[in-house]
């Protein structure tokens, strides 16, 4: 029979908690996956929620499973995967059947494969979904991009899973064709930057402040009370109090110090430079997860030239130091996000709703945090405005930023490594330097190429200079 509401292909475990959330909030789902061992046992496994759920052992079957007109939700690796469902989907579908993929896609798939649909069908909407596996369970942030029409067609579904903040979805429609997947990749990339940052002021304390796994951790938690309360912050002080149950030592003593990806913060980066957007803390924080592979080369180097001092001397830094460098990093790492998806609009014809990405931010996401509610009015406000000259940040920035030169310096004058955190004080010190040094820049270009250059006297883009030789 043809009773579900919607559809599901790929139960890995983002797919599989997903589908679960769906049947929790009243809707009846068919699901399929290319083993079928995987559908069988997810559906037996299901418990109460097994009713909802219709397990398929082909994808005919599941097209037959699902209400006119159809909808199907592809939770399945991003890139060819992606390409070949769609086409196996092709031969059983209308054309106003909805192929929705909620993967971690590059966006430029997503509008090419958007394209295609607008010719001949089915239909297609690309959503960013964030969260994890927990998120995925309980409620994720959702980003749709595509047509109007059909994000309103599943909007039911996808707002009745996503998170709730103080009782609004943190799902919306972000605008035509990549759109969502391209939010989605800008989350990735503050988080990329927003973990690196807490790595960064973790390995001040652990190395230089000399502060246990359990002491970090408290602080932390204590940091998680006040104008950093994040997700991120929150799991950090957990991670740090956790003790390894093989050895009884501190979980982060025993964690090999290289970090992997998927490439969401590498696509944030390639973008950035496609748009001329500055980013340089998710540069950074991409720049790090790269250098964290190169165990053997870094023990090479420390070997060569030695390591950092053992400990920073007495009263280098004060006990506030680290939480008040972080709150000034994260507003320079968040503002250049929103600057970045701001750069957007124009290229491709989009006009995002940048207030509404921080309300949908606010739970439900990896980066979720109490200051984005500060940022969504901050947004709204003045749509335009970088964020760190909205008066709140300023406020803020003009108390902390101290605290962060403070710690950019130390940790470079006693050799540790604090790449993220830097380029958040070198980005804050040239946004507020009204003459650069990019004068020198176009006197070299006129020099050697005749590029040209505009006067500080006189209107014009063409003027050359009598350079000396």
């Amino acid at each position: 029979m043809s009773h579900s509401q919607i559809g599901l292909i790929g139960l890995g475990t983002m797919g599989a908690m997903l589908a679960l959330n769906i049947a929790e909030k009243g809707f009846d789902i068919a699901v399929f996956n290319r083993t079928t061992s995987v559908t069988k046992t997810f559906h037996e496994n299901a418990g109460g929620l097994a009713s909802k759920i219709t397990p398929c052992e082909t994808i005919e079957a599941l097209v037959h499973a699902i209400a006119k007109p159809r909808a199907i939700i592809l939770m399945v690796p991003a890139g060819d995967p992606v390409d070949q469902q769609i086409a196996a989907l092709r031969d059983y579908l209308d054309p106003d059947d909805l192929i929705i993929d909620a993967g971690n896609a590059n966006f430029h798939d997503t509008d090419r494969r958007a394209a295609e649909a607008a010719k001949a069908g089915p239909r297609f909407l690309g959503i960013g979904v964030s969260g994890g596996e927990e998120g995925a369970r309980n409620g994720p942030a959702i980003m749709g991009g595509g047509e109007q029409q059909d994000w309103d067609r599943v909007a039911p579904v996808l707002t009745a899973i996503a998170a709730k903040f103080d009782g609004t979805p943190c799902a919306g429609f972000m605008g035509k064709g990549g759109s969502g997947h391209f939010v989605k990749a800008v989350h990735n990339g503050i988080e990329y930057a927003d973990m690196e940052m807490i790595a960064e002021i973790y390995g001040v304390m652990r190395d230089g402040m000399k502060m246990s796994a359990q002491d970090c951790g408290d602080a932390f938690a204590k940091w998680d009370e006040g104008p950093l309360k994040s997700y991120l912050i929150e799991i950090s002080g957990k991670v740090a109090r956790t003790a390894d149950p093989e050895s009884g030592k501190p979980m982060l003593d025993i964690i090999l110090d290289r970090a992997g990806q998927k490439g969401t913060g590498r696509w944030t980066v390639i973008e950035a430079q496609h748009l001329a957007a500055p980013v340089p803390v998710i540069e950074a924080a991409v720049m790090a997860r790269n250098l964290s592979a190169r165990l053997e080369a870094r023990k090479q180097g420390q070997d060569l030239f030695g390591s950092a001092p053992e400990a920073l001397p007495e009263g280098t830094l004060s006990a506030d130091d680290p939480e008040h460098a972080l709150i000034a990093g994260k507003i320079l790492c968040y503002a250049q996000g929103f600057e970045m998806l701001r750069s957007a609009n124009a290229p491709f014809d989009w006009d995002l709703p940048l207030p509404e990405i921080a309300l949908i931010w606010r739970d439900g996401c990896i980066i979720r945090s109490a200051m984005l509610d500060d940022m969504a009015r901050a947004l709204t406000e003045a749509p335009e405005r970088n964020l760190m000259y909205a008066p709140y940040f300023a406020a803020l920035l003009k108390t902390h930023h101290a605290a962060l030169r403070k710690m950019v310096s130390v940790a470079a004058t006693y050799g540790l490594a604090v790449p993220a955190l830097s380029m958040a004080l070198s980005y804050f010190d040239t946004m507020r330097t009204e003459r650069g040094t990019a004068n020198m820049i176009q006197g070299q270009r006129d020099f050697f190429g005749a590029h040209g250059f505009e006067r500080t006297d006189r209107d014009g883009t063409d003027f050359h200079g009598p350079w000396a030789m």
